[in-house]
């Protein structure tokens, strides 16, 4: 039968082969692209005011393609900036050029593309304001108690400021903290364009009942205009806001513990595994995104239990963000899983129990489990135990040693090695000392010149090239006859007045800090180049710089 609805068995087999490599691709794709996010910081704004579109990704080298953006939004100026261990956060921001629902193209990021993403764009404000005024927004105006509330102060202004201070003060039985940097950003109200500056706060219930926040204040400085300075014109503006008044819903009874009051609460895997090997760890990294969190609150992923396997958990890495006016709250936690034997191996998924704010009811995030096939072992690798201990070698018996036996063997040979290390080291130590007294006496010692013994110019250049001042000295005080005491009188018994002030150099540099002692080592080797010049006696004994020119006959 020739009939399309019933194809024959071959082309079925074609078009099923197909469609599962399509799935497949599909799927690697999905997983290629996991760690490439984009999102708004707000999902609805005005005509005219300001959103701003952010983009994270773990590519290294890649930029965005804004392009397709000028379409529906004029494009500011973009910004990047790079976020520890989560790769590159990109931003811009955006002003619709229309009212009406809208949709931010997907955007091309290396070999990626970030989901298209909806924007709603209400009409123009109409409402007349001054020249500067404040607005609160709250997120939950019947919040749950210790549940994360986000608070947003606007400052708009519509002349330019020299100076300002806007200050917001905590409400009675709640804890408000200020989350992030001040957000820019542009709106026309009332065919007026004004100027804002948006400070965020995170508002935590400490109890049930009515809470007041505050009303927000602003008091500062305009720039002057043109006759301001003529006419003496005040340009000091200030503003106050409106208290925000809510009602916080105490915990209901029954309610799964510990207390997690959130918006919204999803589990995914990173990069699941696909293979395993006995004895070598694979890793396992889970994200939990939660809407209406932060990062004081309980928000904690379980170590899984898996048969057949050890499993060593890191310290969670946490991120914090405020999304269209709520905070939102990124955890990330990596376990290592190592396989104990071959064969089939189920990781359970992980499950956290959480209470729907806007539902008013229990809910619990799952992970699938993962199913995967244990590879056997690498030749001539000893497999971990599933205590910790380390396996005993093939085909031979081993008996346990009582844990306090054990724990004193250990500990006695611990001690041992200890004592060892120390004797090697003191040896050392004394080696070292040894040595450098050795070099003392040896540089300390004065020079002995026997009867007729004389240090020779040469050895005097030497000193003055490589050794310290001191041994030069010496040198000096064994050349003169008799030998001088000191150095005074070394320089007392020099003839040349050029080699005395050279020596007089020396010593201001090295030991009154007047002078460069380098420079006056130059000067020094250049005075007593051709040996000291002793004056009377004190040359007697002294070397002469040049052999007589008719030497003494001597006797047949």
């Amino acid at each position: 039968m020739n009939d399309p609805l019933y194809p024959r068995r071959d082309q079925r087999t074609s078009r099923r082969l197909r469609g599962a490599c399509l799935a497949l691709l599909w799927l690697l794709a999905g997983v290629a692209g996991a760690e490439t996010r984009a999102w708004l910081d707000r999902s609805q704004v005005r005509e005219g005011e300001t959103v701003t579109l952010n983009i994270q990704t773990d590519q290294p080298g890649v930029a965005p393609d804004y392009t397709p953006l000028q379409a529906d939004f004029e494009v500011g100026s973009p910004f990047r900036s790079d976020t520890a261990g989560r790769g590159v956060l990109f931003g811009v921001r955006l002003v619709p050029r229309r009212a009406g629902a809208l949709e931010v193209p997907a955007l091309r990021v290396g070999a990626e593309r970030t989901p298209p993403l909806a924007l709603r764009v209400g009409g123009e404000r109409q409402d007349a304001r001054g020249e500067v005024f404040l607005e609160t927004r709250v997120e939950e105006e019947a919040p749950w108690v210790q549940q994360s509330v986000g608070v947003s102060v606007r400052l708009y202004f519509a002349t330019p400021l020299l100076s300002g201070e806007l200050t917001q003060e905590p409400p009675e039985g709640a804890s408000l903290q200020r989350v992030g940097d001040d957000a820019t950003g542009r709106e026309r109200i009332g065919g007026r364009d004004y100027q804002y500056v948006e400070r965020r706060f995170l508002l935590v219930p400490e109890r049930s009942g009515p809470l007041e926040v505050p009303a927000p204040r602003f008091r500062g400085k305009a720039a002057p205009r043109f006759f301001d300075d003529f006419f003496g014109t005040d340009r000091t503006l200030a503003a106050s806001g409106q208290p925000q008044r809510l009602q916080v819903r105490a915990q209901p009874p029954g309610a799964p513990q510990p207390w997690l009051p959130l918006r919204d609460l999803r589990l995914r895997y990173l990069q699941p595994p696909s293979a395993a090997r006995a004895g070598e760890a694979l890793e396992l990294a889970v994200e939990a995104r939660a809407e209406g969190a932060s990062g004081a609150q309980p928000l904690d992923l379980p170590v899984p239990q898996v048969e057949g396997a050890q499993v060593f958990a890191e310290r969670a890495e946490t991120t914090e963000r405020f999304v269209d006016g709520r905070p939102q709250l990124t955890v990330v936690r990596r376990f290592a899983v190592v396989p104990l034997r071959a064969g089939p191996l189920r990781i359970p998924g992980l499950a956290v129990d959480w209470w729907d704010a806007g539902a008013g009811q229990a809910r619990q995030a799952t992970l699938p489990d993962l199913e995967l096939e244990v590879a056997a072992a690498a030749p001539g690798r000893a497999l971990p135990a599933p205590d910790g201990a380390v396996p005993a070698p093939a085909g031979e018996t081993t008996q346990a040693l009582p844990a306090t036996l054990a724990g004193s063997a250990e500990g006695a040979a611990w001690r041992w090695l200890a004592l060892v290390l120390g004797l090697l080291w003191l040896a050392t130590l004394g080696w070292a000392l040894w040595l450098r007294a050795r070099q003392r006496r040896r540089t300390a010692s004065p020079v002995r010149a026997g009867p007729g013994v004389v240090p020779t110019t040469a050895k005097l250049r030497r000193a003055l090239d490589t050794e310290s001042f001191g041994e030069a000295v010496r040198l000096l005080q064994a050349m003169a006859r008799p030998p001088a005491a000191d150095l005074d009188e070394v320089v007392g018994r020099l003839a040349d007045p050029v080699q005395r002030e050279a020596l007089q150099a020396m010593r201001r540099a090295l030991w009154a800090g007047d002078g460069d002692p380098a420079g006056a080592r130059l000067a020094l080797r250049a005075a007593f180049r051709d040996g000291p010049r002793w004056a009377g006696a004190a040359a007697a004994g002294a070397e002469p710089p040049l052999p007589p020119l008719y030497p003494p006959a001597r006797d047949a």
